[in-house]
């Protein structure tokens, strides 16, 4: 296959984005991804609890070096995020949900895109992976679905923060709302 023929039509995957649920949706240049290994010492501060305790997160999902080098072997990147409402901003069930229905899309993006993307394309959701009620690592298992576990874009060291600035997208939506980001890496750098 020629560079022509592995081209990626990226229109088609912002529209798929936005028509499952995404409020926004941009491709962008891998260059403008900002990537930190701070991210993995903010995740082994375990703010989320799940450190060392999901297959998808740190530090079980691998090196971060590792990760942030495979991150650079991208050379485009789909970014988008789900802005959802809460009730107020103490509203812990509000954001639970709303983080269950990104990663909820995120999955829906992986399989209807499937089709039209390289498959060694990478997806990356919000948070940890969220497809078991409660990870096989915590028994001490190995992951029963490997081919639907999901990493999160900071388990990567994304910088979603810096790395949508200058797009479309914003990190805060408003007062009473949360965001969630996820991202798909496609194309040789």
């Amino acid at each position: 296959m020629n560079k022509e023929q592995t081209r990626v039509d990226e229109e088609r995957l912002i529209q798929t984005a936005l028509d499952l649920g995404a409020a926004k949706a941009e491709v962008i240049d891998q260059g403008r991804i900002v990537l930190s290994a701070d991210f993995f010492d903010i995740c082994q501060s375990n703010a989320c609890g799940r450190f060392n305790r999901c297959h998808m997160c740190p530090p079980d999902v691998g090196d971060i070096d590792a990760l942030m080098a495979t991150i650079r072997g991208y050379s485009r990147a789909l970014v988008y995020q789900t802005i959802s409402q809460l009730e107020d901003s103490f509203d812990w069930e509000g954001m639970q949900a709303a983080s269950r229905n990104h990663t909820a899309l995120s999955r829906r993006l992986r399989d209807a895109a499937a089709d039209f993307l390289p498959e060694n394309a990478l997806h990356l959701t919000c948070g940890g992976c969220g497809y078991c009620e409660e990870c096989t690592k915590e028994r001490g298992l190995p992951c029963p679905f490997p081919e639907e576990a999901m990493a999160s874009v900071e388990s990567h060291g994304v910088d979603v923060y810096k790395t949508i600035q200058g797009t479309q997208l914003k990190y805060i939506n408003g007062a009473n709302t949360v965001t969630f980001f996820g991202m798909v890496l496609f194309g040789e750098a």
